[in-house]
């Protein structure tokens, strides 16, 4: 387990500014395998939070515990909005 420098509270706040925006996520599923895929981060829960993957074929799991994220194991990346 690698130890993060953000806060149990830092990561919350940081998942519940990004709820119900378009997200790429990257999982690390181990032994150098990894999946990515695009998604809309949906629910925001005290224990876990969820995203729905735009791949209806998509049959990986899409909800993920807060410390999956700190710990490096789930990956978000919340694309730039770019202004018209």
């Amino acid at each position: 387990m690698i130890k993060s420098t953000l806060t149990l509270n830092d990561v919350k706040k940081t998942i519940q500014n990004g709820k119900d925006q378009s997200v790429e996520v990257t999982l690390n599923l181990g032994r150098n395998k990894y999946v990515s895929f695009s998604g809309v981060l949906s629910g925001v829960y005290p224990a876990l939070f969820t995203v729905t993957p735009f791949d209806k074929s998509f049959k990986g799991k899409t909800s993920y515990s807060y410390s999956e994220y700190m710990c490096g194991r789930v990956k978000l990346h919340f694309p730039e909005k770019t202004a018209e």
